[in-house]
């Protein structure tokens, strides 16, 4: 930055097209802010119970994730047309969408009194709504069969504007949704909603 030769403010001398180095940038960026960790602040934050579901394999399952591999072959060669067989399909983790499907539903249930809310983070695929597979469908679809009403469940990406976020917000703060999906970069810092906040999966 440089004041500009009439006096009359500072223009740019020079901008970043892209960095890479990110160490030295937060290195620049401490050399004009001020910066306070979590611990430092000592600000109150809620108790959490914190549960890793972990799956084990069975035999049948190792013979799957062998072809898995085979068939991602054929797709990073380019032997295969996308829509015939891509990354997506062969990554579909079908198993942890059903235990998490599992493990959110017994919450709902148990917390039906005080219609808690709960926060499901997916960074896999998104969206569509044109019949196509996605983890966000299948797991909405999930959730419906067990007996979670659809106006209950709801995707972050819905809410595309200010006023629409604004208003999905206070529908899970209010207990009319109980379920917000989103992606981490959607549903990340911003996101209000732990009035009646349960769990996070």
């Amino acid at each position: 930055i440089e004041l500009a030769p009439e006096g009359t403010g500072y223009r740019a001398k020079s901008r970043f097209a892209r960095f890479y180095n990110i160490p030295e940038l937060m290195n620049m960026f401490k050399e004009i802010a001020d910066i306070k960790t979590s611990d430092q602040l000592k600000l109150p934050v809620p108790e959490a119970e914190y549960e890793t579901v972990v799956l084990k394999p069975t035999e049948q399952q190792k013979e799957i994730v062998e072809s898995l591999g085979e068939r991602a072959e054929v797709v990073r060669n380019g032997g295969v047309d996308a829509a015939v067989d891509n990354m997506l399909k062969i990554t579909n983790p079908e198993s942890k969408i059903a235990v998490c499907a599992e493990k959110s539903y017994e919450i709902w249930k148990d917390t039906a009194a005080q219609k808690s809310a709960q926060l499901i983070f997916c960074d896999l695929s998104t969206p569509k709504g044109d019949g196509s597979f996605n983890v966000y469908d299948d797991l909405k679809r999930k959730l419906m069969e067990k007996g979670v009403p659809e106006k209950e469940i709801a995707f972050i990406h819905d809410a595309n504007t200010e006023a629409k976020k604004t208003e999905l917000f206070g529908k899970v703060k209010s207990g009319q949704v109980r379920f917000l999906i989103g992606s981490t970069a959607k549903m990340g810092a911003g996101t209000n909603v732990q009035d009646r906040l349960i769990a996070l999966h």
